[in-house]
């Protein structure tokens, strides 16, 4: 008879004491951890290589300049297209022609700053005009007072004939001169057109000069901001006096308005100045 005090060595079980258990439990768990925090830094270490790839793209595709830089680059573009703005609103026809043609420049970057501006708008003045044209079938001899860069000419040159003049030949199409003193004869246009155009101080000379190249019967179309109109009625009473009838008036727009007049008689020979007729565009310091 077996001794039953006595145990088999075979059958004994000895069980894993409560720290033991604990030790194994953390080995499992800091294991656990590891290998999260490697594969945590494995993903950060190929999102910074992405990042680091489309950066460089960037830098490439921007000439070489960083995010930041391109964004101070554009602060100095603005800075240097409101200080051109302001100038050629607060000066005369002359003073504006002296200044660009020094430094043509300067008629390139403010160009760069308008279009950026105008490309925000529901709608282009231009783009009424050129509709307009193109809703005519015979042929009209038109002068594009102040054209920019005489995308009117461009657009509708085929159908009519299309002078354009600005301060500097930004192209071909472009006769430089300033708008008060256009190299056209007498009564030798059918439309003309100011888009954005009566910058100058003196720019009843502008609209004078319209009138001498119109034929008695030929449009005047303007289309200029709404904040620098401050007072329409006093506006068209200028133009009138300098030999124009206001055909039509078109406010529709929030962003520029629109005035049809027609050539009834010359101008008269004494200009009559009419300061603070028109505001000028100058922005708020920064």
């Amino acid at each position: 008879m077996k001794d039953l005090n006595k145990v088999d060595a075979r059958s004994k079980v000895t069980k894993p004491s409560p720290a033991h258990a604990r030790n194994k439990l953390n080995k499992v768990k800091e294991a656990s951890l590891l290998a999260a925090k490697r594969e945590k830094e494995e993903a950060l270490k190929s999102a910074a290589k992405l990042a680091s790839g489309s950066t460089a793209k960037s830098e490439n595709d921007a000439g070489g300049l960083s995010t930041l830089q391109q964004k101070m680059q554009q602060k100095l573009k603005g800075a240097r297209f409101r200080w051109i703005n302001e100038a050629l609103y607060t000066t005369t026809g002359d003073k504006a022609l002296e200044m660009v043609q020094s430094d043509p420049s300067i008629f390139e970057e403010y160009h760069s700053g308008f279009s950026a501006q105008v490309e925000k708008w529901p709608v282009n003045p231009v783009d009424v005009f050129i509709g307009y044209l193109r809703s005519k079938p015979k042929r009209l001899v038109v002068a594009d007072l102040g054209c920019g860069a005489a995308r009117l000419s461009a657009t509708v040159g085929q159908q009519h004939t299309v002078h354009s003049f600005d301060l500097v030949a930004y192209n071909d199409l472009i006769t430089p001169c300033n708008i008060a003193d256009v190299p056209l004869p007498d009564d030798a246009v059918d439309v003309a057109i100011f888009c954005l155009a009566l910058m100058g101080t003196d720019f009843l000379k502008f609209i004078r000069e319209a009138n001498r190249i119109l034929r008695i019967g030929g449009e005047l179309k303007i289309a200029e901001v709404v904040s620098r109109v401050s007072d329409v009625d006093a506006f068209v009473q200028a133009l009138e006096g300098q030999g124009f009838k206001l055909a039509r008036t078109d406010a529709s727009n929030k962003m520029f308005i629109m005035f049809d007049f027609t050539k009834v008689r010359r101008s008269p020979a004494k200009l009559r100045e009419a300061p603070g007729l028109l505001k000028p565009c100058i922005y708020k310091r920064r």
